[in-house]
């Protein structure tokens, strides 16, 4: 494999972190944030583009088929993954996924244009602020005219990521899971952004 397609395609830098497109030289990195996650007894990575389901491989070259229209599954949106990583230190901070269009029930119902986590031991560090500030840049040069952000009501960090990025409330819903939980059933709270 070519080293220019081991790097990422696509660079966003902020201040404290940069969203670097998914590629092959995320997978050491990748493989211990999911460790992390379900160590946590997190099994659900929101945001991650299935990488809670497959492997490295699988999951990068699925990311890679959703960021072509010639390519993405009938049941998704063309979209584009990234892993957040601190301009410090080059640590692997979480990961975001921006779908371009809601062209599903599902997208345009629940998930919204952005989805995104930040693992367990770097939560409270105002990073899921700048990954989201950045995906909002880069929905803008997409040409999105009002992105979405969906998440669970009673996430108040993320309720308040949201807000902190100029997103507000647009609805309530009841989300009815497929797998079994102790709750049943969740609220969804959509924001947009202007």
């Amino acid at each position: 494999m070519s080293t220019k397609q081991n790097r990422p395609a696509l660079i966003l830098n902020g201040d404290l972190l940069r969203l670097e497109q998914a590629a092959p030289c995320h997978r050491a990195a990748a493989e211990e944030m999911k460790r992390e996650f379900f160590s946590r007894g997190e099994t659900v990575i929101n945001g991650s583009a299935l990488f809670d389901q497959l492997d490295f491989d699988s999951w990068l070259d699925h990311v890679r088929r959703s960021y072509s229209p010639e390519t993405v599954s009938g049941d998704w949106a063309v979209s584009t993954a990234f892993f957040a990583v601190r301009q410090a230190d080059g640590g692997m901070i979480g990961m975001i996924d921006v779908r371009h269009a809601l062209t599903t029930p599902y997208l345009r119902d629940f998930a919204g244009n952005i989805g995104y986590a930040v693992r367990p031991t770097e939560h409270r560090k105002t990073y899921a602020t700048e990954m989201l500030r950045l995906a909002l840049v880069y929905s803008k040069i997409l040409g999105m005219s009002t992105p979405r952000a969906n998440c669970y009501a009673d996430n108040t960090a993320s309720v308040g990521v949201i807000r902190a990025c100029g997103g507000t409330m647009a609805e309530e819903k009841l989300w009815h899971h497929r797998t079994i939980r102790a709750s049943g059933s969740g609220g969804v709270s959509r924001q947009n952004f202007p």
